[in-house]
């Protein structure tokens, strides 16, 4: 479906060519008019193409004299909503003053009002068919428990549509990742122009990839954590992480699935990477609940490569018809790639990573004659999910006597007779120091955001490792490694295995050599 922007849209001055027609809508919510203006040059300046006038958040509203100013003064189109708390908003008043004002914005020159679908009968009984030529009418539903069936979401744009509305637009929530999929086949069949957002964390799909499946218009913020829906992206995270302007179509869709995931920096790696050499995908944080019914509802090959990490990298393995030798031996792939055939190949990088990391670090060291610095090293491995299998593979596969310490000591044990290695519980850790100079392994997330201040073991215990790693990379020094450097030992960051490990999924995602500098600097400063 193509939609052509109104010839109302001032375009940024020196925008990059665009891709697509798909607008960014910045909504202003403050407390006063002055507010407002203040907050629509900044929406100007960060590159939106239309701002939302949210009347209900202010305090004090004199509807003709403040849409007058709001509307002369705004340096880009206005779409006036005037939210009330029985869909979510902040107006408690009455109906006729409400609907009153938006009507009163119409005739003052916006380029759009959204009323509301229960709502909209009401409105177009007192408009007597006299609607502004000039100003399109949004006419809207909002669903904060549910996203509904394919179905039912069906019937509710077919209503909008036949109340009278320019641009159909929903809004509902994402119980799982899964319910985005019916509001991507409702947008690209819809032969209206159409908004449609699926609302919350596991709904953030629905809001980048509005250009790729024909959506109207996406909402950025201009502020980090001040939405007025829950889910919105920023308009500087829409334009220059997601590369918005450049998807289309044909861009192909990557992820990283995990859950945890937001604190992923992987989509700021590989998009500034794809963008370096124009290539048309785009990478996302994907909070997936259930693997295996993710993959069975995105299978079009579009959904092209998925970075996988804690907890599925386990559960990953069933997914995938094809696994390279390496992951099947270590029991967990962290790199899922869509064949031609639509079907999924999975692999292992976490163990190159990490090794090879461990590996720079230790090199110092008296090569050994097998020519790792990790053979006949005691190597401690914290934690037996997918990345402490990896681990603990690669550093056997190097010569090294590797132990494995874990929570439950019945994972470590099972772990342990599978790589050939010695088992603990985390809780004798502390006390186990057959030799000094042994190397450790953290591939928990203890110690990630937020809980910076938790390491798995005591900062005593630390004095009998040369070498201190850990795979937790936000932040990148966590409580282990600070503790470890204060006692004497070398330390390898996350971001170290974090770069190592992405080489060989990008080559893997597009089929070009990875740009190992770029990666380097995009990951500096972290």
């Amino acid at each position: 479906m193509e939609l052509v922007v109104d010839s109302g849209v001032k375009k940024m001055e020196g925008e990059a060519m665009r891709k697509n027609q798909t607008l960014i809508c910045a909504p202003i919510m403050a407390d006063s008019v002055d507010r407002m203006l203040i907050l629509m040059q900044k929406a100007k300046i960060s590159g939106a193409d239309l701002v939302e006038v949210r009347v209900d958040s202010l305090k004090s509203f004199n509807p003709r004299s403040d849409i007058d100013t709001l509307i002369k003064q705004c340096p880009l189109p206005t779409l006036f909503t005037y939210r009330p708390t029985w869909e979510g908003g902040q107006y408690a008043g009455d109906e006729k003053s409400r609907l009153d004002a938006l009507r009163l914005a119409m005739e003052l020159g916006a380029d759009y009002v959204d009323v509301e679908l229960k709502a909209i009968g009401e409105f177009n009984n007192a408009l007597h068919g006299n609607k502004s030529a000039k100003c399109k009418l949004i006419v809207s539903s909002h669903n904060y428990e549910s996203t509904p069936s394919a179905e039912d979401l069906g019937n509710l744009v077919a209503r909008i549509q036949a109340s009278g509305a320019d641009i159909v637009k929903f809004a509902t929530t994402a119980q799982d990742i899964t319910d985005v999929a019916r509001v991507f086949q409702i947008t690209v069949h819809s032969q209206v122009p159409i908004i449609a957002m699926v609302m919350g964390e596991k709904g953030l799909m629905s809001r980048i990839l509005c250009p790729k499946f024909g959506g109207y218009l996406t909402f950025g913020t201009l502020e980090v954590g001040k939405v007025s829906a829950p889910g919105q992206p920023t308009v500087e995270d829409l334009l220059n992480l997601y590369n918005f302007r450049q998807l289309g179509p044909d861009t192909k869709i990557f992820g990283i699935i995990g859950k945890p995931v937001s604190h992923s920096k992987s989509p700021l790696l590989y998009n500034e990477s794809f963008r370096s050499v124009g290539f048309n995908g785009v990478f996302m944080h994907l909070l997936v609940d259930d693997i295996a019914n993710f993959f069975r509802t995105y299978s079009s090959l579009d959904f092209a490569g998925f970075s996988c990490t804690i907890p599925h990298k386990e559960a990953a393995l069933d997914c995938c018809a094809e696994i390279d030798p390496t992951a099947k031996a270590i029991g967990a792939v962290n790199c899922i790639i869509r064949r031609p055939d639509g079907k999924l190949f999975g692999c292992n990088t976490d163990y190159i990573g990490a090794i090879s990391a461990i590996e720079e670090g230790l090199q110092g060291s008296q090569p050994s004659i097998s020519g790792s610095p990790l053979a006949g090293k005691l190597f401690v491995v914290i934690g037996a999910g997918g990345a402490g299998k990896a681990i603990a593979y690669g550093a056997k596969e190097k010569g090294a006597r590797v132990v494995i310490a874990n929570r439950t000591y019945e994972r470590a044990r099972e772990l342990a007779i599978v790589v050939g290695a010695e088992a603990l519980s985390l809780d004798e850790l502390s006390n186990f120091h057959p030799e000094n100079d042994m190397i450790l392994a953290n591939t928990t997330s203890i110690g990630m955001q937020p809980k910076v201040d938790d390491t798995p073991i005591s900062k005593e215990a630390l004095k009998h490792y040369s070498l201190v790693f850990d795979a937790v990379y936000t932040p990148k020094i966590t409580r282990l490694l600070r503790e470890a450097q204060e006692s004497g030992a070398k330390i390898v960051t996350g971001v170290e295995m974090f770069i190592g490990q992405a080489y060989e999924q990008y080559e893997r995602f597009t089929g070009l050599p990875a740009p190992k500098e770029l990666f380097k600097n995009i990951m500096s400063t972290y």
